[in-house]
């Protein structure tokens, strides 16, 4: 009898979580369908790729880099940043500048968190979602919620599984069949979330499939050697693409410091 009460455990931990995945990625789908065809005649700016890849933090790295390239930005080897040329561009280069503060020098990562929640951040994510592109925070963090609700599941099921095999209770039913019960709902939720890693697409959670379209088209049309398809490389795949070795060790003491 208590075997049969930690299947049932199992299976309504097992069912409850996938019934909360795939509630939040039929929403998510619908909301997909109903943008299926935005962004046509739409080209994306390098801050609009970039915060489709990788979100508001790969905005302010993308526009940190795009500063350092100009020399208008130090971004030393060290882990600091220091104004140069404190007159922004546009509303991106103004919060980074912001953010480094008056004293004109700050540690990056402190820098990228502080920019990544700017108000011009902000405006571009709705500007995106409102244009069919970009993901709504709702859908993303319902769905990655999900996926960790499955995953503490799986967990869960193992746990009640193994406490089910190692309590007394004679050899009725055999322990070989006990594990084929718990076998069934770990099943269950391990094949929710490898469906729910193939229906995510390569720049998910933050684009939709419409911006991955065109993501997509703009990475096929980067040319070669120029500043913009460089600074197109670091809005698409992050700070991996920044070249020189200042830069490469500047964003890397970046890392250590937001690890710690």
């Amino acid at each position: 009898m208590f075997r049969v009460l930690l299947l049932v455990l199992a299976w309504a931990v097992a069912g409850a979580a996938c019934a909360r995945l795939c509630l939040a990625a039929v929403r998510a789908a619908a909301l997909d369908r109903r943008d299926a065809g935005a962004g046509r005649a739409h080209d994306l700016t390098l801050y609009e790729a970039a915060f489709l890849s990788g979100g508001p933090a790969r905005v302010a790295d993308l526009t940190m880099v795009a500063m350092a390239r100009q020399r208008r930005l130090l971004l030393a080897h060290t882990g600091w940043a220091t104004v140069v040329d404190p007159r922004g561009r546009d509303e991106m280069e103004r919060s980074v500048i912001g953010a480094i503060g008056p004293g004109g020098q700050s540690r990056i990562a402190p820098v990228r968190a502080a920019a990544a929640a700017a108000d011009a951040v902000r405006g571009l994510a709705d500007r995106l979602v409102g244009a069919g592109l970009a993901v709504p925070a709702g859908a993303r963090t319902n769905v990655a919620a999900g996926v960790r609700q499955v995953r503490a599941a799986a967990v869960a099921v193992l746990v009640l599984g193994a406490a089910a095999l190692l309590a007394p209770g004679g050899s009725e039913p055999p322990r070989s069949l006990v594990a084929l019960w718990f076998a069934l709902p770990l099943a269950l939720t391990l094949g929710c979330l490898v469906i729910a890693r193939g229906e995510a697409g390569p720049y998910a959670p933050w684009a939709s499939p419409a911006g991955q379209r065109l993501l997509g088209a703009l990475a096929r049309r980067r040319g070669e050697g120029d500043d913009h398809s460089y600074l197109t490389s670091v809005a698409v795949r992050g700070v991996r693409a920044v070249g020189g070795p200042e830069l490469r060790a500047a964003f890397a003491h970046r890392e250590a410091y937001e690890r710690d």
